[in-house]
């Protein structure tokens, strides 16, 4: 069959296009993709997403918006799309969808949520301890350095609220960031400087981890390439990366128009890409806010440019 929207993605931009085109009657189809609830789910507790006034964990704020689209007709697909093979006339001629190189869809419009994933440092040694010490999700891994004494690397909102997790259960912890302030918003610039379980050092580099089979420690820079350089070693159990994220749009360089990061770029305030039919939400096309409320919000733009793409 062909489907008159297909959602790729299951992050808060995929979830809200599912429940607003499931209730126009346009019986989407969802694919989950690598990590179902998106990006979120790698946070440990949601307190600014309007509706939930004393927060919510992720997962659960996830699988609500997951049953409110089945609720509607939603229909879910797990796995990951490899290819596809994007139509000038969807309308004619569907556009192409393959999930794991071997499931083909046909669709009319697609809509593109696929978010964004962890930055890393790009040095070797974290692929040395890959697993052995070297994480992007304090929510998934803290739980391994309890009492421990860890690092996280970054001076945004993620890192601050990295940091902040795992002082709740770590020994202590060092914030590694590299210039001589915190970019944080002002509430999680206190929260940091304000724990005295945290250790910020400002203006400081990784050089490289070191261990015997496991992350026990790291090199630092301080004032790179300055007449205070200072190579400092510090004995850690864990290091967590918080430095961004990248987009999940590789799969749609042949055919969409990115900017240099690789975020999708749509049509003034809509979500229209330079392809008929296909739409883009959420992170995988906003380099400047991504909050799960904005996301949210462009899923329902997301699936309203859709119908009215179909209806036309």
């Amino acid at each position: 069959m062909t489907y008159n929207v297909l959602i790729i993605g299951s992050g808060p931009a995929g979830y809200t296009a599912a429940i607003y085109a499931s209730r126009a009657n346009l019986e989407p189809l969802l694919i989950d993709g690598p990590q179902q609830g998106g990006q979120l789910t790698t946070t440990t507790m949601v307190e600014n997403f309007p509706g939930y006034p004393d927060g919510v964990e992720p997962f659960q704020m996830m699988d609500d918006l997951r049953r409110q689209a089945e609720r509607f007709g939603t229909r879910f697909m797990s796995g990951r799309v490899t290819k596809l093979e994007l139509s000038q006339e969807p309308l004619k001629v569907p556009h192409k969808v393959w999930v794991e190189d071997t499931e083909l869809l046909e669709a009319k419009t697609i809509i593109i949520a696929t978010g964004a994933a962890a930055k890393y440092l790009g040095i070797e040694s974290e692929r040395t301890y890959h697993g052995r010490g070297v994480s992007a999700c304090a929510t998934c891994d803290g739980f391994f350095y309890r009492k421990k004494v860890v690092a996280v690397v970054g001076g945004g909102d993620t890192a601050c609220e990295e940091a902040s997790y795992l002082a709740g259960l770590c020994e202590k912890v060092y914030m590694i960031v590299r210039k001589p302030y915190l970019r944080a918003s002002q509430i999680m610039q206190d929260r940091v400087l304000n724990n005295p379980k945290i250790e910020v050092l400002f203006e400081h580099n990784t050089l490289c981890l070191t261990g015997e089979g496991k992350v026990e420690g790291a090199d630092l820079v301080y004032k790179k390439g300055s007449a205070e350089e200072e190579i400092r070693h510090i004995a850690i159990s864990g290091f967590f990366l918080a430095i961004g994220h990248k987009p999940n749009t590789d799969l749609f360089k042949d055919y969409l128009n990115l900017n240099e990061e690789g975020y999708i770029l749509t049509e003034g305030a809509s979500t229209k890409t330079n392809i008929a039919g296909v739409f883009a939400a959420g992170d995988c096309a906003d380099p400047t806010y991504r909050q799960a409320i904005v996301a949210a919000g462009s899923g329902c733009k997301a699936a309203l440019d859709a119908d009215k793409f179909l209806k036309n």
